[in-house]
């Protein structure tokens, strides 16, 4: 039996902050890139508010959403009332994706094999955050620096961490 290699994929900024108003912060297309190329074809696992802040489901992704509304049921998706049910019900997916929000990463961050994080290093306002990693359990295995494309110079970094 292969063991799928569950992974959390965010984007943060240097003070944790991923979304304000159910809402990305920043509009990075490399970003954007890498999300879309590292999550073809898997299942993305997100809760309610990550969903809805999408404009349809994910293509050429299994969409499954973790919300306690068992009243929850639009079209092109799986809905699960707890993330070990979602996160089951992926195993036959060789890297099933965790993307958000703030609540199913601070619920997953010490279950997941793998973090692929794209770290802002700068301060943004927000009221959806990404939670510490645990140092002790991870370790950094690569990073990519790049620069915003606007006049900021902001730079940012592609970050894969392995659990130790």
């Amino acid at each position: 039996m292969i063991k799928s290699e569950l992974t959390i994929i965010a984007a943060a900024s240097a003070n944790n902050v991923i979304g304000f108003n159910n809402k990305l912060i920043w509009n990075i297309p490399k970003d954007l890139k890498r999300f879309k190329e590292l999550t073809q074809g898997h299942s993305v696992i997100m809760g309610r508010k990550t969903f809805e802040s999408l404009p349809s489901p994910l293509p050429n992704r299994r969409n499954i959403v973790v919300t306690r509304n068992k009243d929850y049921s639009p079209g092109g998706i799986q809905v699960f009332s707890s993330i070990e049910d979602a996160i089951d019900v992926c195993k036959d997916d060789l890297q099933p994706f965790i993307i958000g929000g703030g609540e199913i990463y601070s619920q997953t961050i010490n279950l997941v094999d793998k973090i692929e994080l794209t770290r802002v290093y700068k301060d943004y306002q927000g009221d959806a955050f990404f939670p510490d990693i645990p140092m002790d359990k991870f370790e950094l295995d690569s990073e990519l620096v790049n620069y915003l494309d606007d006049d900021s110079n902001t730079k940012y970094s592609f970050l894969t961490y392995i659990k130790k």
